[in-house]
């Protein structure tokens, strides 16, 4: 089997992943009954895992395109657990065995910040597996199919929110991946699972796609490289703002921050206008204001504080530094009402460090 077939065993998402189930009927079968049974829980925790990863990108300030998840189908099941090699069923035990009933994807803009996600997940889950499919490529003297794949739990270790204590009893198949990786990925497996190529332009097929992935890579760096230039010459201004709001642009305060916290990544948009509306609950409606009011922040101080086992965005590195200087005062701002509970814990570690 190939890396790229092994990948997809465990990480296939969507409407592929019941591209290669058995067309027999095998729903029938004591181990898809019993999946079809609680797969319900299962569709469950699938949005749990996507509701929970997606909380932990944006309390990092990581910068995403989107998160998405897949709960495995009762055929695409049950196709999996017939499967068999020389030595008898690959998944003796189906329900446990199968490790990829659940699937979260998360596609970022730029390659680093694949890694950058892969690091926090690290960092706040317990990885159970972790594979980077387009390093073992890149290793084999190829270009073709790029992804990160981890299989994450919950770590037993952690304090969680009441509403994930149920994920304690499951792991979830996490691709990341960035966005031109992806359309790759998915049009040339959809191109392959129609198998409408004939056999003799196959070659032909499987050299273009090599051509389009090393393509692809060059793609990704160059998108790297134009985001580090950018962060570099951000536009002073933005033009025409709306003269009834008095929060901080996002672009001035994306270019203070790219300057401030030199070498930390982008964050989300609609992250930059979150936080512009955190200042303005604390009277911060210009970004002086702001450099002087977190000057006294020992940068360095706080990163060892709160020991980043992952590269924090910008917006994170801000939100810190606030915390820090405010205390219990940004807590209770409204804005914050949402994720008390963990600026309760990050405050926690900032005072007993």
């Amino acid at each position: 089997m190939s890396d790229r077939d092994h990948a997809g065993d465990d990480a296939r998402h969507d409407a592929g992943d019941d591209a290669g189930a058995s067309t027999q009927p095998t729903e029938t079968s004591e181990a898809a009954a019993a999946y079809a049974a609680v797969r319900p829980e299962v569709e469950a925790a699938t949005a749990l895992f996507v509701d929970m990863v997606t909380g932990l990108l944006d309390d990092a300030g990581i910068n995403y395109l989107s998160v998405s998840g897949r709960t495995k189908s009762v055929a695409s099941f049950a196709s999996k657990a017939e499967r068999r090699d020389s030595r008898g069923l690959l998944y003796p035990d189906p329900l446990t065995d199968i490790t990829d009933q659940i699937g979260v994807r998360v596609i970022t803009y730029v390659h680093d910040d694949v890694a950058a996600v892969a690091e926090l997940l690290s960092e706040e889950l317990a990885v159970l597996d972790d594979r980077d499919m387009g390093l073992e490529t890149a290793r084999a003297g190829r270009f073709g199919y790029a992804s990160r794949h981890q299989l994450v739990s919950v770590d037993a270790s952690r304090t969680v929110p009441p509403a994930y204590e149920s994920l304690r009893r499951r792991s979830a198949s996490v691709q990341i991946r960035t966005v031109l990786q992806h359309a790759w990925a998915e049009f040339e497996h959809d191109i392959r699972y129609k198998g409408t190529v004939p056999e003799e332009h196959a070659h032909e097929l499987d050299r273009r796609f090599t051509l389009a992935a090393g393509l692809i890579e060059l793609a990704d760096r160059e998108f790297s490289a134009i985001r580090d230039r950018l962060q570099m010459a951000l536009p002073a201004a933005a033009p025409g703002p709306d003269e009834q709001d008095q929060r901080i642009s996002s672009p001035d305060l994306a270019k203070f921050l790219a300057s401030k916290y030199a070498g930390a990544g982008w964050a989300r948009t609609d992250h930059y206008t979150w936080v512009s509306g955190l200042l303005l609950e604390l009277g911060i409606t210009s970004v002086e204001a702001l450099a002087e009011v977190i000057e006294p922040v020992d940068s360095a101080d706080l990163i060892e504080r709160m020991g980043y086992k992952y590269p924090p965005g910008a917006v994170r590195r801000l939100d810190d530094a606030l915390l820090a200087t405010f205390g219990t005062r940004y807590l209770d701002l409204e804005g914050n009402a949402h994720r008390r509970a963990s600026l309760e814990a990050r405050l926690e570690r900032l005072a007993s460090s």
